[in-house]
């Protein structure tokens, strides 16, 4: 996996590291920032509940563990739903490229925010489902 957003050879800003998810995004090139940011609200609304961290270089929504983690790469957002989040959603994300935990969302295509947000819901239950059965 090539490492965040390798703009025009410019490394700087995936070498970088964030404190925080906006620190992240408004250091994110201009071309990106408003996708970024339009994600980000999507994210937040759909799991108010969860903290914001900045885990392996990547913005990430923390709820009893990883939530989610997205990034900015040279061609598209990487989300990153765990492995459950991209199998439970295979049919709907059929024409995204995916591996095993990620989807890549190409940057020239506008993001499929209800779907995200749907994802985003499956994995609150999931992580509300696993704090539960902890206790």
């Amino acid at each position: 996996m090539s490492s965040p957003l390798e703009m025009n050879g410019e490394h700087d800003y995936a070498m970088k590291q964030y404190k925080t998810v906006a620190e992240y995004i408004a250091a994110s090139p201009p071309a990106v920032r408003a996708t970024l940011r339009e994600l980000h609200g999507v994210l937040k609304k759909a799991a108010p509940q969860a903290e914001e961290a900045i885990r392996y270089g990547m913005p990430t929504l923390r709820l009893n563990g990883n939530l989610v983690h997205f990034a900015a790469f040279k061609n598209h957002i990487g989300f990153f739903p765990t492995p459950s989040g991209v199998k439970a959603f295979a049919k709907e994300l059929s024409r995204y490229e995916t591996s095993k935990g990620t989807v890549r969302f190409p940057l020239d295509r506008k993001l499929p925010l209800p779907l995200i947000r749907k994802m985003v819901l499956f994995r609150v239950r999931e992580q509300t489902e696993k704090s539960t059965h902890k206790r």
